[in-house]
């Protein structure tokens, strides 16, 4: 038999209570009309009467199966009426279900421009006390204008390399990295060694500038998740070699760079040079950026011989990119000689 659905087991239903209160009546009738003939009837006619009322007992039997059959019908009939309630009850919570589903999208999109707003003040912030420190810094050495030689030698100790770690000093990042190896990196810094000769894409930025405060904090347990989320959807969505991954292994090799984790940062930075190359070609101010990047990782680690073919051919991207009296090319030539003087 074929499955009947919920309305035509209620239409069955009533057609069934139809023709059990037909019979029903039709059986009351009857049984009237047995009554009728029992009474009338002379008592003589014994064996007559004993088989009228045997078919009495027999309506009468009818009667009950036929009450019990009306009973379940009824019954039936409120099962029906029930599940129909709860159906439209069902149907009405999944459409509050559906109505908080678009609120909540709502409120997601309004906590994400939110936070956005909140990262745009925070940098501003963060902007207006580096100005009022330099500020602070410039009021405090006015007092020696009028004091040559105390200003020739406060200009020499300022112009003087650090001793502490010569590898701070062997050649500075994109955009001369002056700090000790155990300090994040300053954000404005981070910031423009990940920029270097690329433009961050627009859907990176903000969690391009989430990652870079979270690391000039030294908040690495939050900036490397992020990371490693980002180049997970940026694998999905546009595959492993794209300028877009390449940037995001660009910036958490930087960040494995602060935390003194080197050969992570060194497999990352190798990845995105060899992406870049691919999707950018080999004389991409990018490429000479990853380049320059990946030298300072060999030079902080002591392998300056490893460090040497990579700035320069960074140097001759950028000679012959930019041309020979740009400012970048003389900052990639700075890093040789630093180089050159470590070795």
């Amino acid at each position: 038999m074929t499955q009947m659905t919920q309305d035509e087991i209620i239409t069955n239903t009533k057609t069934v209570m139809q023709g059990l209160e037909a019979l029903k009546n039709e059986h009351n009738s009857i049984l009237h009309g047995i009554d009728g003939t029992t009474g009338s009837q002379p008592s003589s006619l014994q064996s007559e009467q004993n088989a009228v009322e045997e078919k009495s007992t027999l309506v009468q039997k009818s009667l009950e199966m036929i009450e019990l059959g009306l009973g379940e019908a009824q019954v039936m009939m409120a099962l029906a009426s029930h599940l129909q309630m709860v159906e439209a009850e069902k149907q009405k919570l999944r459409t509050q279900v559906r109505r908080l589903c678009q609120e909540n999208a709502w409120l997601r999109d309004e906590l994400a421009n939110t936070q956005q707003k909140l990262q745009a003040s925070e940098q501003a912030v963060a902007q207006l006390e580096e100005d009022k420190r330099h500020l602070e810094f410039m009021a405090s050495i006015k007092k020696y204008d009028q004091d040559i030689q105390n200003d020739e030698s406060t200009t020499d100790k300022m112009d003087k390399p650090k001793q502490d770690d010569p590898v701070v000093d062997l050649f500075p990042d994109e955009e001369n990295d002056d700090r000790t190896n155990m300090s994040p990196t300053p954000q404005s810094h981070f910031a423009q060694q990940v920029n270097a000769g690329y433009e961050i894409p627009a859907r990176l930025r903000t969690l391009h500038n989430l990652v870079i405060q979270y690391a000039s904090q030294g908040r690495y347990e939050v900036a490397v998740p992020l990371c490693k989320q980002a180049l997970e959807d940026l694998e999905k969505t546009s595959g492993h070699d794209h300028p877009d991954v390449a940037t995001m292994l660009n910036i958490l090799a930087l960040v494995y760079r602060d935390q003194n984790k080197y050969k992570e940062a060194a497999n990352l930075l190798n990845d995105a040079l060899a992406i870049r190359e691919k999707t950018l070609g080999e004389n991409h101010p990018a490429v000479a950026a990853t380049l320059n990047n990946l030298a300072v990782l060999y030079g902080k680690r002591g392998k300056y011989k490893e460090a040497e073919p990579l700035c320069k051919r960074a140097l001759e991207i950028r000679e012959k990119v930019l041309g020979k009296d740009h400012p970048d090319v003389a900052k990639q030539l700075n890093n040789l000689a630093l180089l050159c003087q470590n070795q």
